[in-house]
């Protein structure tokens, strides 16, 4: 943090800007920061790899493209700060792209890789808790800071719906399928109240501390298992399966609007796009003349 604060005054001083925008350096920094810590790492440290799951991290929580724009700038910022200082001579966010120029259409996974993933045991002593998220994750769609803001009184499970809280505080209802309401009693009635111990939470999915799951640590649950089945994995990567999915199943586009939780319907029309494509490839294979 001292370099940090260093930086800091290298912005009102020598830059001159004003205690706002310096402000959202520290907001944005201070974030970037956290993420590292979590992972073992500190801003002189790191390398582009972290940065790049760092804005991961922020497209899997929904920030639009200028809100991460505004995320790499400062980092950018502090990178070269420490290059002009000698204090570093290696700036790992040197090839780093703005979201104007990063690929539009998400990555989905095949059915069949995401049947094996869903019937693979995750790793450790809290494998019931994990398959139960991972299972929600691709039955309803949701992003993973909603899926650990879930409490315990937020699902229903004789109706099959659960009621989430996205974006802005706004509230959406998601059903969920038959599986994951399985997963999550047998999570419940086995392995919760393990993890917990003695300590009472409102939280659905918890920790051992009494807290809530993190977005890191499900993040790193997802890249544990990833490497197990060979495939490469995000929560974000599972939100884009349960989309593109459903409407490769027959869903109308509106229906996955509301059930993302999607402000505006563009936003969903980026999957249709990507099933185009996928009946093109499929087309390409199979037709004897193509």
């Amino acid at each position: 943090m001292q370099s940090l604060e260093a930086f800091f005054t290298y912005l009102t001083v020598e830059k001159g800007l004003s205690k706002n925008t310096v402000g959202a350096y520290k907001a944005d920094l201070k974030r970037y920061n956290v993420f590292l810590g979590e992972r073992g790492a500190a801003p002189g440290v790191a390398k582009t790899s972290d940065i790049v799951d760092f804005l991961d991290s922020l497209r899997s929580d929904g920030y639009s493209a200028a809100s991460i724009c505004r995320y790499i700038s400062s980092i950018k910022a502090l990178y070269k700060y420490r290059l002009i200082e000698n204090i570093s001579s290696h700036d790992p966010s040197e090839n780093i792209q703005m979201p104007r120029k990063w690929e539009r259409l998400p990555k989905a996974l095949s059915l069949s890789d995401v049947k094996s993933l869903l019937e693979a045991e995750p790793p450790g002593k809290t494998s019931l808790r994990d398959s139960a998220m991972l299972e929600l994750l691709y039955s309803s769609g949701l992003r993973v800071s909603e899926l650990v803001a879930i409490k315990a009184g937020d699902i229903h499970f004789d109706a099959g719906f659960i009621r989430v809280f996205g974006k802005g505080s706004k509230e959406r209802v998601v059903p969920v399928n038959s599986r994951a309401i399985e997963k999550i009693k047998r999570y419940i009635e086995i392995e919760r109240q393990l993890i917990l111990k003695k300590k009472q939470s409102v939280y659905l999915f918890v920790t051992r501390r009494g807290g809530r799951m993190t977005r890191q640590r499900f993040w790193q649950t997802l890249k544990t298992l990833g490497k197990r089945t060979g495939i490469d994995l995000s929560p974000h990567t599972i939100r884009h399966c349960f989309a593109t999915h459903l409407l490769e199943g027959g869903a109308d586009l509106r229906s996955v609007q509301k059930m993302l939780g999607h402000s505006d319907i563009s936003t969903t029309q980026i999957y249709t796009k990507v099933t185009t494509d996928r009946i093109k490839k499929v087309f390409k294979k199979h037709h004897p003349r193509a």
